[in-house]
């Protein structure tokens, strides 16, 4: 089509070009589709032909069955028009392999045989309709668009609810997405109440332990001195001097409780240098050495990488290693493995340490690093209390996973610090 005012005219000349696109749309639009013909009477196939090309269909035949079948392995056709009685191939068993190896083509029956019982027969094959010979042109087109439309809702229908389980599928996702971000978040928000809790326990610690410590030195000193003098006045008194000894002792027991306590809490830093967490983690296994050998304890070391140095007080960072690796020891009295992995990355410096000992209940595990609690016969209950203090005054944190009867992994993680200038 051309339109003669687009050459005087810019704006007919897009109003033509508009209406151009509006009909080819159209004449896209009512296209039919394409049809296979499969008959072995030559004359069916060029009167169904000459039929269908009058109406807008697009057709092609087939003088048998195989032939038919061949054409479909390499072009898709929406419908088939086929014939019942055919040499070689029946139009029965051409109409099972179309429905099993091309669900989406449809199929009319052509067939001289007008009975109920061929009626049924072909339904139940997968016939989507039937046409008796000789039939009724107008009829035949009929059927065929009836079949056409019947398909295309069928699709239609099929993606409908294709569409609809991708949906289902993906609000499952979703949900499941949401539920694990909401038991993510909450383990995140239990686990930040739980360092609040322990923060606040602590801080508690601190004013009652430095009051304490105080309070309990005072009549130590005096316990202390007393204990002394009775000691050199019965120094000719081999019965009786042993007593002062062992008044002395125990002072000393408990003014180590008191420091203990008092490191649980706060306690002032020494001199701040440059730490290599690396170094010690391995001073610390050095001094357990004799014990690992008397206990049976095979040692795995893993450092991936080497962190860099950290400014610190050296002996906070020890305290946290050794610490860690006397309650592993404890818990493997009997021999098992200690593992300790070293890494990082350019923000954080990771210690894993683990051990195949007893574990911890369940119930425990959220009072760990409370201060006086333990599971010893003996014991202050203040070491991971300790480690706790130390590892959240250099900005890190520390928790552990374990299972009872499998042994524990405590995680400590200590910021990188910029590099000192």
């Amino acid at each position: 089509m051309t339109c003669v005012f687009a050459l005087v005219n810019p704006v007919a000349a897009e109003l033509c070009y508009r209406l151009e696109q509006h009909l080819q749309g159209l004449r896209e639009r009512v296209m039919k589709e394409k049809i296979l013909v499969i008959d072995d009477e030559k004359v069916i196939l060029q009167l169904t032909s000459m039929i269908l090309k009058n109406r807008g269909y697009a057709v092609k035949t087939a003088e048998s069955g195989p032939d038919g079948l061949e054409i479909l392995e390499k072009e898709h056709f929406p419908l088939v028009l086929l014939d019942y009685m055919m040499p070689v191939m029946n139009g029965m068993t051409v109409l099972q392999q179309i429905r099993e190896n091309h669900p989406k083509t449809y199929v009319i029956m052509f067939t001289g045989k007008g009975s109920e019982e061929v009626a049924v027969e072909l339904m139940k094959a997968g016939a989507s309709d039937y046409v008796l010979k000789p039939f009724n042109n107008q009829d035949l087109l009929d059927r065929i668009e009836n079949v056409l439309r019947i398909r295309r809702i069928e699709l239609h229908n099929k993606e409908l609810r294709a569409e609809r389980e991708r949906l289902l599928r993906e609000i499952e996702e979703w949900n499941q997405e949401l539920e694990n971000r909401v038991a993510q978040k909450s383990a995140e928000l239990e686990q930040a109440q739980m360092e609040i809790i322990q923060a606040e326990k602590l801080a508690a610690l601190g004013h009652l332990s430095g009051g304490m410590a105080h309070e309990i030195r005072n009549p130590l000193n005096s316990i202390s001195l007393f204990a002394q003098i009775l000691h050199a006045g019965l120094q000719g008194n081999s019965d009786l001097k042993e007593y002062p000894e062992k008044i002395l002792t125990e002072v000393d027991r408990i003014d180590d409780i008191l420091i203990k306590l008092l490191n649980a809490s706060r306690r002032p830093r020494g001199e701040m240098r440059r730490v290599s967490v690396a170094e010690e983690v391995d001073r610390a296994l050095a001094i357990f050495d004799v014990q690992i050998a008397a206990q049976g304890i095979r040692v795995v070391k893993n450092f991936q990488t080497t962190p860099p140095p950290i400014e610190a007080d050296p002996q906070e960072i020890a305290q946290i290693f050794n610490n860690i690796i006397a309650n592993s020891l404890y818990e493997m009295q009997h021999g098992g493995e200690l593992r300790i992995e070293v890494n990082h990355d350019p923000e954080t410096i990771m210690v894993d340490i683990s051990d195949t000992g007893g574990g911890v209940p369940e119930e425990n595990l959220y009072r760990i690093f409370d201060p006086f609690f333990t599971t010893k016969s003996r014991g202050t209950g203040l070491g991971l209390s300790v480690v706790l203090r130390i590892v959240n005054n250099y900005g890190g944190k520390v928790k552990l996973d374990s299972l009872e009867g499998e042994g524990t992994t405590f995680h400590i993680r200590l910021p990188v610090q910029p590099p000192v200038s």
